[in-house]
């Protein structure tokens, strides 16, 4: 069975290479939507693949960080990344360019990090990420599956090679939650979830 949680998020970028002008060449932004989609084959205690309410603590805390952000990619010039980091409070240096399809993979990568990590504790059986949809436009998206996520010929994404910018850290209700998935902590998202109601 499959579920879907709708995230959105405001953010800036110039996709360097790409065929129209206007997007290599300017500045500009784009309102995406991010849908991630879960699956399992059996229900926990309350019946269901995974407690939407979950998703709203390590997943939005994630994606929202793109949210009024300018995106970085860090093979971009480096005079561009440092004015970009210097005129904005919000940024995050990502190591593929913020294409619609790289952010796909990015969230893919995020997420799925945060759910390996995540303490399951409602019975929640063989939940995983099946897929993660992002939007750039209304008409236009880019759908990333566990192999384009891990794909090499698609550029590698570490999460090493990811940064929040210090404003975005700060705003987060745990500051060290990047951190602490970069070391592979484990962490009960219920509890997190919880202490936000």
């Amino acid at each position: 069975m499959l579920i879907r949680k709708l995230f959105r998020f405001e953010n800036a970028h110039i996709v360097r290479g790409c065929s129209t002008r206007r997007c290599s060449h300017s500045l500009h932004g784009h309102s995406y939507k991010v849908e991630l989609l879960l699956e399992a084959f059996a229900l926990d205690r309350g019946q269901m693949v995974y407690d939407f309410g979950l998703l709203k603590c390590g997943a939005h805390t994630l994606i929202d960080a793109f949210d009024h952000a300018v995106a970085l990619w860090s093979g971009d010039d480096p005079e561009y990344i440092a004015a970009g980091q210097r005129f904005s409070e919000r940024w995050v240096r990502i190591p593929v360019s913020p294409s619609a399809e790289q952010f796909s993979r990015l969230f893919f990568v995020l997420v799925e990090r945060l759910l390996e990590l995540t303490e399951m504790s409602n019975g929640e059986a063989d939940v995983r990420l099946h897929s993660v949809i992002v939007h750039e436009t209304e008409t236009g998206y880019a759908q990333c599956f566990r192999d384009d996520a891990i794909n090499p010929r698609m550029g590698p994404i570490a999460l090493d090679d990811i940064e929040f910018s210090d404003a975005i850290r700060q705003a987060w209700p745990d500051p060290d939650l990047f951190e602490r998935l970069k070391r592979g902590e484990r962490q009960s998202i219920l509890g997190t979830a919880e202490s936000r109601q």
